[in-house]
């Protein structure tokens, strides 16, 4: 635990890593925490699995004064699960807190509002917020006091910018110090986040953590040609063709990913749908049903993607491309994590192409294949006379007719051993 005792922690925080096995810091906790602790605005760019909740939350809570009784610390995140997480994160590093001393608070979308009020006449150190809630609680109610407020987290900001949350946060750092301290953590950083950055942040340092590889090397990506099928029909037909331990089918809007809900769900898999046009109460279901590990499938939009922490994704299906092709970095990213193999099948048209092409410039190696009456075909092209790049050799299968090797159910026997194994990686990853 020396790597971690040079940044100077308080030992209920050494005990904490200590109890999660976490041994040493990642690239962005090494490079972060330090410059966080002496007060630097920071932007950390770096894909989820690196370990940058860590290299905020760690530097947050050695700075709190359990004698100070107001709000040191606001982090805010684009959706309840992730502030969820967040906070479960944060319960983690509490625990071996001094006389608990140190209070936290969710601020989040989905509860009720006048208890939330009610919690809040007696304020926490920390605060874990949604936007809207965050600006409900601070700007509407006036509830919430951050004017003394020394330090803002924005999480996932290019995620915050894409669901329209900016102005929110504007608002609420707007009622914050002059000499606000803002931490800033994005997979990538927009032209249309700057001005909201240069507005608050004063020389900030810029950390950006590259993965070795666009997508982990335990990866296999497979292209499937659309041709004349109907997209979400095919989708189902792929589904039922695997038997994945867990599979996230992606869909590009709400609309479609209920609409292939219906469809899998008809088919007698079993399905879930996780997507930011649900009742707070079923999102909580489903993520229940993550945990435990008795759902199958989850049809979601690009929400799944960014942040959540999934365990145990065996495969990723892509009805077609995301319209922003780096999120189908994160979109395959849920698999092949901690040493894991998976796989990632995707639908692709003509007009794909530019897109493929770019991917595969960015190292991403895709294999095309097939499936017609249920059976695996590969083959040497998507059919259109596209050929970009060099492909990947075949390799054949067990049966040797050169088709993809198609994943095998795991025995129930094994399940709860497969649970343990990801939790055991979980901890060593140190989030």
């Amino acid at each position: 635990m020396k790597a971690f005792q040079q940044f100077e922690l308080n030992e209920g925080l050494i005990q904490a890593l200590e109890s999660e096995g976490i041994q040493k810091p990642t690239s962005i906790q090494e490079r972060l925490i330090l410059p966080i602790q002496r007060g630097k605005d920071v932007i950390g760019q770096s894909q989820t699995g690196t370990g940058k909740t860590l290299s905020f939350l760690l530097p947050i809570v050695n700075q709190i004064n359990p004698e100070k009784k107001q709000v040191q610390a606001v982090i805010t995140a684009p959706t309840r699960e992730l502030a969820n997480q967040l906070f479960t994160e944060l319960e983690k590093l509490l625990q071996f807190a001094p006389n608990d001393n140190i209070k936290a608070k969710r601020v989040i979308g989905g509860t009720d509002r006048g208890r939330g009020v009610e919690q809040l006449k007696n304020p926490p150190h920390i605060v874990i917020a949604t936007p809207g809630r965050l600006n409900d609680m601070v700007i509407k109610e006036q509830v919430l006091d951050v004017h003394e407020t020394p330090v803002l987290v924005v999480d996932e900001a290019d995620q915050m910018l894409d669901m329209g949350f900016i102005e929110l946060i504007d608002q609420v750092a707007g009622r914050m110090p002059d000499d606000l301290q803002m931490l800033v953590f994005s997979a990538t950083v927009p032209e249309m986040l700057q001005p909201f950055l240069k507005k608050y942040m004063n020389q900030p340092r810029h950390v950006q953590v590259e993965p070795e590889h666009a997508s982990p090397l335990e990866i296999d990506h497979f292209l499937l040609p659309l041709k004349s099928r109907e997209r979400l029909e095919f989708t189902t037909e792929i589904a039922k063709s695997l038997r994945p331990y867990l599979a996230l089918v992606f869909a590009n809007t709400k609309q479609e990913a209920d609409e292939l809900f219906e469809l899998l769900h008809s088919a007698g898999l079993n399905v879930d749908v996780l997507h930011g046009g649900l009742k707070p109460r079923q999102r909580k279901q489903v993520m229940r049903r993550l945990n435990e590990a008795s759902v199958q499938y989850v049809v979601a939009t690009d929400l799944a993607a960014r942040g959540m922490d999934i365990e145990g994704v065996s495969h990723v299906i892509n009805t077609g491309l995301p319209k922003e092709l780096t999120y189908y970095v994160h979109r395959s990213g849920r698999t092949g994590r901690a040493g894991a193999t998976g796989e990632v099948f995707t639908i692709v048209d003509k007009q794909d192409e530019p897109a493929i092409e770019k991917l595969m410039k960015e190292g991403i190696t895709f294999r095309y294949t097939d499936l017609k009456k249920n059976e695996w075909r590969p083959l040497s092209s998507l059919g259109t006379g596209f050929k970009p790049g060099e492909k990947k050799r075949q390799k054949p299968s067990a049966d040797g007719r050169g088709a993809p090797k198609r994943p095998t159910k795991k025995p129930k026997q094994v399940k709860p051993g497969y649970k343990k194994k990801h939790a055991k990686n979980k901890k060593q990853r140190g989030k």
